[in-house]
């Protein structure tokens, strides 16, 4: 089952990272570029299997590692009402 981010959330690269502002209510998050890169290709429609991919591409990290990151991150995210199934 895939993820989706809301609608209601605006993302704004910065040197670090990026920032996610949820609009609904004003709360932002602070995203390490890792996360960044993953929340970049969940808005770009890649999905779960494309933020992997993007992330053995642009950092040294195995694909399984990389996997686990991404559903901790999709965890996270959904946890917090940013995303959705």
């Amino acid at each position: 089952m895939e993820t989706f981010l809301r609608s209601e959330l605006e993302l704004a690269v910065t040197e670090y990272g990026a920032v996610l502002l949820d609009l609904r209510d004003g709360q932002y998050w602070q995203l390490s570029r890792t996360a960044a890169r993953v929340v970049q290709a969940l808005r770009d429609g890649r999905g779960r299997d494309g933020a992997v991919a993007d992330l053995t591409s642009h950092f040294d990290v195995a694909v399984e590692r990389a996997r686990q990151d991404v559903d901790t991150l999709l965890d996270e995210l959904r946890s917090a009402g940013l995303a959705v199934r």
